[in-house]
Formats: structure tokens, sequence, C-alpha cells
């Protein structure tokens, strides 16, 4: 039996396991804490050191051994700068630094407006990207900025570091595709948008075929190509064409698996690749968990309790709306919104009814996300519910009425580890297609198609988008 392993290095964790290469069994796992700097810590930056001892720890105790190939994902987005001899400039700026937001808001109008971006890379970039930081760099640290000679990625950086720091460098489709200067439409590096950013031009890593292996170890273990954490997810996940991701964090995350790159010139979705040679396009809403959560507080109780008593309720909620922008909103584009309650009256003012509306307008406004995916071919014919809030009884049952598509919902686990595993069982094999694995059995629940109703669902959604154009027409389509 051969075994791979999956090594998953987010902002604050490193997550490792060993699996059967041929069905994908987890047979060990490990994971470590790693540094996730706050405040003035974070703008410091990171130091990417900190990562490869958080993968050691991970891997203490023998986990790695027999282990024949492994596949490396990391958070996406971050900029790890390097000078002309392979020497870090300064600390790794990571994803969710927001010092970045003027620079990419400034690089928007440097090209012509989202249109001209999207076009140009399949998306507008936002502070997470990494050609924002090279912008904010430029303009707050030029001296840094002069000496940077390459940029990597953080699971570029990783791959590198196993390899014992080759001369070459390798990046994957998918990560590449956060970059805000790799286009997903055309599969070339745009140097004239890292000029703009940065003001010259840079090495950056070579972008390597799904299955093509990054290298060796000096050791001799296979490391293949790795990928983004997104990407690496829908491979842990065994995601297909017309599958589709909805992870209910602080903010809404949908995405779906795609033939080939979607070109939005409102720049509401951005066009991502993923780690198999198709594409994932993304969309996104601000208000997601948090609407729960709010809701929850002012009604005394915590999102059980608010999923208890959102199924005392009925669907429509006795005709209470909430339109759950408490942040402003991105999709739909209203970024100046609040929240609105509307349809009150002395039936529907009570707690499960308010309960509910928060659960169906938070539903229904990433269902119109879905909705934006699929106007532009994207097909969705099943939904896979992610985050804590995915999981709630209210969350599920109403989920698949609002959104007209069977729903999975997978047990938490370490989805990102195991498709980097995958992607190295699939280097290892040599194979056209990676490896079929199953997720472990009883490892997700399959909503039943009875509670998908979908009159009841289309009338919610009806009552939802009267409300929505009442009093915001400018979403009326």
């Amino acid at each position: 039996m051969a075994i791979v392993a999956g090594i998953d290095s987010s902002t604050n964790r490193t997550k490792i396991v060993a699996c059967d290469a041929e069905t994908g069994a987890v047979l060990r796992s490990g994971k470590a804490p790693h540094p996730a700097p706050e405040g003035d810590d974070a703008r410091a930056g990171t130091d990417p050191q900190s990562w490869l001892h958080s993968l050691g720890e991970a891997a203490a105790g023998g986990l790695l051994e027999s282990v024949r190939a492994i596949g490396v994902c990391a958070q996406q987005h971050g900029m790890i700068g390097l000078d002309a001899g392979g020497v870090l400039v300064r600390p790794a700026i990571l994803w969710n630094d927001p010092r970045s937001a003027g620079a990419a808001a400034a690089l928007v109008d440097a090209l012509g407006g989202p249109a001209a971006w999207t076009q140009a890379i399949g998306a507008v970039p936002t502070a997470s990207y990494t050609i924002a930081k090279l912008r904010w760099l430029a303009e707050f640290e030029p001296a840094s900025a002069r000496r940077i000679a390459e940029v990597l990625l953080p699971h570029d950086w990783l791959v590198w570091q196993l390899l014992g720091h080759p001369q070459r460098r390798t990046t994957d489709r998918g990560d590449a595709s956060g970059t805000g200067y790799w286009s997903p439409v055309t599969g070339e590096y745009r140097q004239d948008l890292v000029k703009l950013a940065l003001g010259h031009e840079l090495r950056l890593p070579e972008v390597l075929a799904p299955a093509e292996p990054a290298g060796h170890t000096p050791e001799g273990l296979l490391i293949s190509a790795g990928t983004g954490d997104n990407m690496a997810a829908a491979l842990g996940l065994g995601l297909g064409p017309g599958d589709a991701v909805v992870s209910i964090g602080g903010n809404g995350t949908i995405f779906a698996v795609h033939d080939r790159a979607v070109v939005d010139a409102s720049g509401v979705i951005s066009s991502f690749a993923d780690a198999t040679g198709r594409h994932l396009p993304m969309a996104a809403t601000l208000n997601a968990a948090q609407v729960l959560r709010a809701t929850a507080g002012m009604l005394g109780t915590d999102l059980e309790g608010l999923s208890e008593l959102a199924l005392q309720s009925s669907p429509g909620s006795y005709g209470l709306v909430l339109l759950p922008y408490l942040d402003g909103e991105r999709t739909p584009s209203l970024p100046h919104a609040a929240g609105t309650l509307t349809g009150l009256r002395a039936e529907s003012m009570a707690p499960h009814h308010l309960a509910r509306a928060a659960v169906e307008g938070m539903l229904c406004n990433i269902a119109d996300a879905l909705d934006v995916l699929r106007a532009k071919g994207v097909e969705v014919r099943r939904v896979f519910l992610l985050g804590t809030a995915g999981r709630l009884p209210a969350v599920r049952q109403i989920a698949p009425q609002l959104f007209g598509v069977p729903v999975v919902v997978p047990a938490p686990g370490d989805h990102a580890a195991r498709g980097a595993a995958r992607q190295a069982a699939w280097a290892l094999a040599g194979g056209a297609e990676p490896p079929r694995w199953e997720l472990p059995e009883g490892a997700v629940t399959t909503v039943p198609d009875q509670e998908r109703d979908l009159p009841v669902g289309s009338a919610v959604r009806r009552q939802y988008a009267a409300a929505r154009e009442q009093i915001h027409p400018e979403t009326a389509s």
C-alpha cells in the first residue's frame, strides 16, 4: 500500500494527514499551531520560518514514515518577497492584512476600472490579492520594493523549502489565479500588471500542470505541484462539474466547478482556476453567519437556540423578511446598505418568526449569489454546505428549499489537507485524472429530497425579492 501525505498550512496552524494513495483513507494525522500575529505584530508581517517549525511539530512522532509523496496547500494570496539571491527581503504579508485596501482601489482605477481587470485576469483585485500588497509595498516601503526580485506564495515557499531550495521555483494554476497577475483565461502571467503595481517586473514561479511533480526532496520523496487552500478543499471533497460549495463563515463564500473561466464585467464573480485543470468561479457575500449570531444575541440565545426557534416557525416567517445587509453587501453590490426588517404585523412579532427570518434572509442572499453564477452559465446541481452555521438543523432544512438543489453536509474535517494528499497520489500515479477517493462513510449527510420543497422555497424567495427590490430598487433584475 502506497502512502501519501497532505500538508495544509493555514493562517494559524499546520495540519497533516497521511492517506492510503488508492482509497484516500486517513491513516494518521497531526496538527500544530503557528503564530498568527495580531495588531502591530500583524503589520510587521510573519516570518515564514514559523510555518516550517509548525510543520515539523505537526509531523512529529513518525507521521510521515513510509510516505512516498507529499502535497502542500496553504493560505492563498500571501506575499513572500525575495531578493536576487533568494534571500527574504521582509516578513511575509498575509492575505488578511487590510493595509492594501487603498492600494487595491488605486490599481483598479489605474487600469481603467473593474471591467478592464476582469478582462485581464478574470477578477477585480481586492486587499487580499498579492498584487495589492505589491502596490502597497511600492508606496510605503519603497526600499524593500526595489530589492524584491521575485515573489512566492506561501505554498510555493513551503514546496521550495521541502525541495532544498532548488533554482527552479514552481506554483500551480489554482494558487497563481489569486495573485492578480496571472490570468486563468489565458494561462499566462501579466508582467505589465506586476510593473503597474511594483514599478518593475519580477521573476515568477513556473506554473505546473495539475499532476506535474514539483520535484523530489533530497531524501527522494515526490512533492506535487501544491495549490491554494480552497482548491485543495475542492479536491478533498471530490467536487466535479455541477458541484458548488457554500461556506458559511463570517462571510459567505460560494464557488462551483466549471469547465472554463468566467469573465464577469461587473466584478461580482472572481474567476479562479482549480487544481485539476478546470475552474472555480467564486462569488462572496459580506453577511453570513454573523447575521445569525447577531440575531441570536438580540433574542438572548446562541446559534443552536436560534436554530431551534427558527424551526418553530413556518416557511416565510409569517411575512417577516430580514434583508441581511448588516455591513453593506458585496453580492448584490450595496456597499452602504444596512439591514432591514419588513413585514411586521402583530402575528409575526414573535421570537421564532424573527429567528426563521434571519435564517431565510441569509440563505436567500446566498441563493441570489448562486443565481449570479448560474446566469454566467455555471451549472449548479448539488451544493456542499460547509461551516459551523451550515451544520445547524434549521440551515440544513431550509437551504435545499431555497437553493433548489440537493444539499450535502460534510462532517468537519481536514478537507484541504486531504485534497493536498490526493494531489500527491495523482502525481505519484501519473494518471490523466486524480484517483477516485470517496468521503469516509458517515462523514457526510445528504439532506433528503423530501425536504427540498421547491414550491415552498420559490414562494419564500419571491417574498424576499419583493422586499429587496422595494427597499433597494437598483437590485431589480
